[in-house]
């Protein structure tokens, strides 16, 4: 299990591997000209900064608190769930 004081601290290139093969894409939101990607590792919360203007990742942000979550709560619809039969 991976610790977001562990992630916070790997080169780069590795926490781009691990936003790839471990995390779950759970939405998009704009800043400026950068898409700001939102994962969901399990046990925290990553921000994958990207300009679409030079196709490249300039930052990424991880984060535990729920506060983070502030800037999707547009993005999120609860319309799906009422599609869904309830398990």
């Amino acid at each position: 299990m991976l610790s977001i004081h562990e992630f916070r601290f790997m080169p780069f290139e590795k926490k781009c591997d691990i936003v790839t093969y471990d995390g779950h894409y759970l939405t998009f939101r704009m800043l400026g000209d950068c898409k700001v990607f939102l994962y969901n590792t399990g046990h925290f919360f990553v921000e994958v900064y990207y300009t679409t203007k030079y196709q490249k990742v300039l930052m990424i942000n991880a984060f535990e608190s729920t506060r983070g979550l502030e800037p999707y709560l547009d993005n999120i619809s609860l319309a799906d769930l009422y599609s869904r039969p309830i398990m």
